[in-house]
């Protein structure tokens, strides 16, 4: 069975279940401050989880484009991906764990024909928050799977949720194929790498509080998410996901640029499918992301370099990177056409970024020749610099050292590591504590204010101004829109004075739901639509006779809540791309 396939038939037997098409969402979540980029089929659906009624109705599915950067240190193994696209399904407060199970079960044992002895489950072991999940256990054995498949596990590991501080959390039940050539165990051991997981129900039914209590959900929703890329290999026998037709036109590609074979370079070969394939994804994206020293653009600078470093080590001399992006344009084209559209921008961010890297490399070599002049062992502190400054990873500056007859600090570069990653996992936290769809009071008025913002800028710079991308934290908000110039200390200043005007009127906002044909003919501006047709329903807010825009997003019920608006930053974003950093007093 081949990708495409196994997409129709997820999408055939969801939708034979009353479950409606919803279309994939961009890769750069919209109105999210707590994510850089969309890690889940459920990541756009997070207002309606929450309770607000989806025009589409309480039963949908999908085939989302997802990345996860939280496992980039783990690609290179045979599973492991940051790039991937999930097969989604749920039930918004309408069928519960009966029914959600008896799916899951059905699409893997009759439409997958995954024979049941190659299954295993695991369900929540419970705790003083919220009991054993033995219902779900039943519910298994009622299929067909034994008791000894199933195994009950802790919170750490069967627990969704919450993505911050506080909202809907629940436990996990996941399913698990025995992917080994060798005879399946009678019992399920969860820490043998044998067992590859498919499939998640998250059976979201519970609400944390910002106590740390968890209360029972006012709606109880069902959240199934299963890999495209592990689904395919395992259904084909394969225990080496890029080894499918996903990937091998790609290793291909690298085995004959570098002229070596992916047998004894897999580890090499692996990290530059991935990282080349999420790269064209990032840049492909609608929302128009390149590489940079910040968010999302600081994880694609990663992503390319970490690529480049690999691509030397299998001997590579020239910039390779885009002629590997070719043939994931190639591999994916059909189901993302934007990539195809895009495929100059891709490729020419990719050469540029290879050009300053390799350039870097240089630098970094003059240092590393400079700190092993007169020394016969480089310090933990040296090889850590060499890593963070130069990109050289821990692996490089070993090679260099051994030419040198020179020893590596290993342990003292390890201790340096784990204190960076702290670091980042402490500064991660502080930006990403709001959680999934942050809709604070704070955030909430912000992202008003952005939709006042919006039309202001159209009103004094033209109508070419269009949003491509905003980022809101409770602290203020940054707006990305299209404009070939720095703005002037007078447009400013207009745009100010515009948006002051109508907070001071004291306009109502009111919304609506509508096909996206007759929003669009009403004058609302409708920028990140691609996922829908003309015929959808689609959200809009109406604030006054000044603005209309669809949107999913929080909102205030007036203008005068917002206050006082005041523009603290205009600045370049990207070649045509301005960005203003705002706040609310």
């Amino acid at each position: 069975m081949d990708a495409k396939e196994l997409k129709s038939r997820y999408i055939k037997f969801f939708q034979s279940k009353g479950h409606t098409l919803v279309e994939n969402a961009s890769l750069i979540p919209e109105n999210d401050p707590t994510v850089l980029f969309t890690t889940a089929g459920m990541h756009p659906l997070v207002p309606f989880l929450l309770g607000e009624k989806h025009p589409k109705g309480k039963r949908l599915t999908s085939i989302q484009r997802c990345i996860r950067t939280v496992d980039i240190d783990e690609v290179g193994d045979p599973i492991h991906l940051t790039f991937f696209e999930m097969l989604g399904n749920w039930s918004l407060g309408d069928y519960w764990k009966k029914e959600a199970i008896e799916f899951s079960f059905e699409f893997l044992t009759k439409i997958l024909n995954i024979p049941v002895e190659k299954l295993a489950i695991t369900c929540f072991k419970g705790d003083k928050d919220a009991a054993k999940d033995e219902e779900s256990a039943r519910i298994w054995q009622s299929q067909g799977i034994k008791k000894d498949r199933i195994a009950f596990l802790p919170k750490e590991d069967n627990w969704w949720g919450p993505a911050g501080d506080q909202g809907p959390c629940g436990p996990c039940t996941e399913m698990f194929y025995w992917a080994s050539k060798k005879t399946t165990p009678k019992k399920f051991d969860p820490s043998d790498k044998s067992w590859v997981e498919i499939g998640n129900d998250v059976l979201l039914e519970y609400n944390k509080k910002k106590s740390g209590e968890y209360e029972k959900a006012k709606q109880r929703n069902i959240d199934f998410g299963g890999g495209v890329e592990r689904t395919l290999a395992v259904i084909n026998g394969l225990d080496d996901v890029y080894l499918s037709e996903i990937f091998l036109p790609t290793i291909k590609k690298i085995e004959e640029i570098s002229n070596k074979s992916y047998k004894g370079n897999e580890k090499s070969m692996r990290i530059i499918a991935d990282h080349i394939r999420t790269s064209v994804f990032i840049l492909g994206d609608q929302k128009g992301i390149v590489p940079s020293n910040l968010d999302q653009g600081y994880v694609l600078r990663r992503l390319i370099r970490r690529s480049i470093r690999h691509g030397i080590n299998l001997g590579i001399k020239d910039n390779f990177t885009k002629k590997v992006a070719q043939t994931v344009i190639k591999i994916h084209k059909d189901d993302y056409p934007e990539l195809d559209k895009n495929k100059e921008l891709i490729f020419k961010e990719l050469d540029l970024e290879e050009e300053k890297f390799r350039l870097t490399l240089g630098k970094g070599l003059k240092e590393f020749n400079k700190l092993t002049e007169k020394v016969k062992q480089i310090s933990g502190k040296e090889a850590f610099i060499l890593f963070s400054s130069y990109g050289f990873p821990l692996e490089m500056v070993e090679e260099l050292a051994r030419d040198k007859k020179i020893k590596v600090d290993i342990k003292g570069f390890q201790k340096e590591f784990e204190k960076h990653q702290e670091l980042s996992r402490i500064g991660a936290e502080k930006k990403f504590k709001g959680g999934l769809a942050d809709a604070s009071e704070e955030v909430t008025r912000l992202h008003t204010a952005t939709h006042l913002l919006h039309t202001a800028l159209r009103k004094v710079l033209g109508n070419h101004v269009q949003q491509k991308g905003s980022n809101i934290t409770k602290e203020r908000l940054r707006f990305d829109f299209t404009h070939p110039e720095k703005m002037t200390n007078e447009q400013i200043k207009k745009v100010e004075d515009i948006v002051n005007d109508i907070i001071k009127r004291g306009l109502d906002i009111k919304k609506e739901f509508m096909p996206l044909k007759e929003a669009k003919k009403k004058g609302a501006l409708a920028f990140f639509t691609e996922r829908y047709k003309d015929t959808d329903n689609v959200s809009t807010y109406t604030i006054g006779d000044f603005s209309m825009e669809v949107c999913g997003g929080p909102h205030v019920k007036n203008t005068r809540e917002l206050k006082h608006f005041k523009i603290v930053k205009e600045e370049s974003s990207s070649a045509g791309i301005r960005r203003i950093k705002a706040v609310l007093d």
